[in-house]
């Protein structure tokens, strides 16, 4: 840290604390024991914040973000972090239902379940992943501050005479003795170097020629567009800006898009296959899909957009496309791609009837879909209240009921009848529509006394309807990406602006026929060194540029 207690330059000029070289002359302020070294130039000598010599709890904080050793091991934590989570597939890249703390040690062992204890299966939702990218943030806007405040007032300021000890410290130098007037020889040579470009600024005896100034910027710009993409990506945390999800849809079904008020109907799905001629020699004889697409109709809901199941939502078509491959549906930000099929038949609706054994009445039928069913059925004098739905039925090693999966491959229905002869409360009754699973699971068994009175059963196979074939589609939204890529543009131009453009300054004066003169660049030293030989060879004055060399660095 530094501990300057400077006040004020030999020009008169007051100097901040901490300053290294005076904003007005350019004489240096610290006495050091290279005399003849170039000069520091890094934001001109401009004090900054983080080199307060008696720091505060808030100044302390501000030096730790504004480090740029600490936003560099910030980068490498998140790039790590990163890797990490590219390990294994992310929970949220899975279709349907499933449970990862059985997954990962089922599908990659121990490893797998490691994964999951430490968090890494979800990593970038996780609270410390997006944790580093606001650290990284910080610091983008701290070190950003911290410098370019300091650098602004700097070049703002500069003085067209400076101070001699400033001139011969550059890391560009020539020193002569000139016989023309010096006024007249000033702007003989500011005339050369404004062909180059230069901005000129003359006082007297004294010159300032300067290019570029612009590109000094270009690494804040390049921060402001890494800022502008961070915030882009946290943005994604907000409810209904991003989304990622499956949906499955039977052939003629209507279904929600959940966290959405849209409903997408598959009117048709078909699929096209390659013909043994259209195939090589290797794979002819196998089923290769030559184009597959939904005919989908998307919908708003415009009232009783509850959750309740015996709600009937009013939807209003807002768009209606044919969804291929590469060829989504898209509609204010939402769009949907085809991403799977299956062709198997499904399980869509059956049309069962309540049998009394004892009296023989059949009451029904009545209409029982495998998804959103209704919760009451009005059947004669007996009355059914659905109260567990399971699309894919199985009993777990604690002998309790679950489901294990989205898809109806094994539906079963829990109804409570109540009616004549039965209990007030009413008396359970599990219905499985699929006779295979009647028997792998002992429907008549499970119900025990009540199998006795009723049965619930399907007359025909004209009261059963099938999908022929469902559609798998990718639901994604992405309200932040125009953000990302903004701030990847203006990323880009502040990277563009510091790579291709040097900022480029001469300083001269002339004192009783003595000319001292001396350059700096923040790069390209030969480009530099070019320049001033030109202008002084344009007056006369042949040296070769690397002898104007005072010891910097001349990459």
């Amino acid at each position: 840290m530094l501990s300057l207690h400077n006040t004020k330059c030999e020009c008169g000029h007051q100097n901040a604390v901490g300053t290294v070289l005076c904003e007005s002359c350019g004489k240096p302020l610290i006495e050091d024991a290279a005399e003849e070294t170039p000069l520091e130039m890094r934001y001109d000598g401009v004090a900054r914040r983080s080199q307060k010599s008696n720091p505060n709890p808030i100044d302390r904080i501000w030096n730790f973000f504004s480090s740029v050793k600490i936003a560099v091991y910030l980068i490498l934590l998140t790039l790590i972090a990163a890797s990490l989570g590219t390990i294994y597939p992310q929970e949220s890249s899975f279709l349907n239902n499933f449970e990862p703390d059985t997954y990962y040690k089922e599908e990659y062992g121990t490893l797998g379940h490691i994964y999951y204890l430490l968090g890494l299966s979800h990593t970038f939702e996780s609270w410390w992943f997006i944790m580093l990218l606001v650290m990284i943030g910080t610091s983008l806007v701290i070190c950003s501050l911290d410098r370019v405040l300091p650098l602004y007032r700097a070049l703002s300021k500069q003085q067209v005479r400076k101070h001699l000890r400033f001139i011969l410290r550059q890391k560009t130098v020539y020193e002569a003795q000139i016989d023309v007037p010096a006024e007249q020889w000033v702007e003989q040579i500011g005339a050369q170097l404004q062909k180059k470009r230069y901005r000129i600024h003359s006082d007297g005896t004294a010159l300032l020629a300067e290019k570029n100034r612009f590109s000094r910027w270009g690494p804040y710009i390049n921060h402001i567009g890494l800022i502008v993409f961070l915030l882009a990506i946290l943005a994604r945390g907000i409810p209904g800006w991003q989304m990622d999800s499956y949906v499955t849809i039977p052939d003629g079904d209507t279904v929600h898009i959940d966290g959405t008020n849209y409903f997408v109907k598959n009117e048709k799905f078909t699929v096209t296959y390659y013909t043994d001629e259209e195939l090589p020699e290797k794979l002819q004889g196998k089923a290769r899909a030559k184009l597959y697409e939904t005919k989908a109709v998307l919908y708003k809901c415009s009232a009783e957009c509850g959750d309740g199941l015996n709600e009937t939502p009013v939807l209003t078509e807002v768009y209606k496309h044919d969804i291929k491959v590469n060829s989504p549906l898209q509609y204010d930000g939402l769009k949907l791609y085809q991403f799977d099929y299956d062709v198997t038949p499904k399980l869509k609706s059956v049309n069962p009837m309540l049998i009394d054994k004892q009296t023989g009445e059949a009451y029904g039928p009545f209409e029982l879909p495998m998804k959103d069913p209704a919760l009451d059925y009005d059947l004669g004098p007996y009355h059914l209240k659905l109260v567990a739905n399971y699309m894919e039925f199985s009993v777990n090693d604690s002998g309790e009921p679950v489901t294990l999966g989205r898809e109806p491959n094994a539906p079963a229905f829990v109804f409570l009848i109540t009616g004549p002869g039965l209990p007030e409360k009413g008396q359970p009754y599990m219905y499985f529509p699929m006779q295979k699973d009647k028997e792998k699971f002992g429907q008549d068994t499970l119900n025990a006394a009540i199998a006795d009175k009723f049965e619930i059963k399907v007359d025909g196979m004209e009261n059963v309807h099938f999908a022929e074939a469902s559609t798998y589609l990718n639901v994604r939204i992405d309200k932040a990406l125009p953000y990302v890529w903004v701030g990847a543009a203006i990323s880009m131009i502040g990277l563009l602006m510091g790579s291709y453009w040097q900022h480029r300054r001469i300083w001269l004066r002339i004192d009783d026929g003595k000319l001292s003169l001396g350059a700096h660049t923040n790069k390209n030293w030969y480009g530099m060194r070019a320049d001033v030989a030109a202008a002084l060879r344009s007056q006369g004055i042949s040296i070769d540029p690397k002898s104007l060399d005072n010891g910097g660095n001349n990459a």
